[in-house]
């Protein structure tokens, strides 16, 4: 099997780690952190190694790394990561789970992350360092740009960009040929059919809260 190294360390780490042991053909042999964060010299029975000193006792000619950081500072921490990784010489591959449907035949960019039950339309153009929750659907023609972050269960329609270090949440939908700008916010449920200015940020109307009781209600 192949050795992978994963920097990071919390949740998403962890649910990395799983999924690269389960279901891939990685084996991960340790993690890495920036140095002032390490706390610890181990990590979920594995090696915690100090990132400036990872190519000393892990190179990059026997092992790859993947950079299992979320959407932090709208994914620029991992932004940054990716591109200090990419100068020391990994290797950043993507996870892509055997239970979702990639039909584009355009290759997916490296240090991806794509979860179960996601449907990647023909065409569909993925670059680098994209994480993609499970059960999104990304429609046609769209191109999802590098640094994002997708949330789960939200629908990108036929023809969309989305811009670099953007957050999509949950149960979002974006119509057809509508381009997310960079650094775009959208909160979770929204509905977005215009093109965003960089930076925005939707959200949609809250829910309202009646004054009747749930047991009234004929259900």
């Amino acid at each position: 099997m192949k050795k992978l190294i994963i920097f990071g360390q919390g949740l998403y780490t962890e649910i990395a780690h799983q999924y690269f042991t389960d279901d891939s053909e990685y084996e991960v042999v340790c993690f890495t952190k920036d140095d002032d964060y390490i706390d610890s010299n181990t990590y979920l029975g594995l090696p915690m190694v100090e990132f400036s000193k990872i190519q000393d006792s892990y190179p990059p000619d026997q092992f790859d790394m993947h950079i299992a950081v979320s959407y932090t500072e709208l994914n620029h921490l991992r932004e940054r990561i990716f591109h200090e990784a990419k100068k020391k010489g990994y290797n950043l591959p993507s996870y892509i789970s055997s239970k979702c449907n990639i039909l584009t035949k355009y290759p997916i960019g490296e240090n991806c992350f794509i979860f179960e039950d996601n449907t990647i339309q023909p065409f569909v153009k993925i670059e680098d360092n994209v994480i993609l929750w499970s059960g999104n659907h990304i429609g046609h023609h769209s191109v999802i740009k590098s640094h994002n972050f997708i949330s789960s269960h939200v629908v990108v329609s036929g023809q969309c960009t989305v811009e670099s270090n953007c957050f999509i949440g949950v149960n979002s939908t974006i119509g057809h040929e509508v381009i997310i700008g960079s650094e775009t916010l959208v909160g979770a449920g929204s509905t977005i059919t215009k093109n965003t200015e960089p930076g925005s940020v939707y959200v949609p109307a809250k829910s309202v809260k009646l004054e009747r009781k749930s047991n009234t209600f004929k259900l």
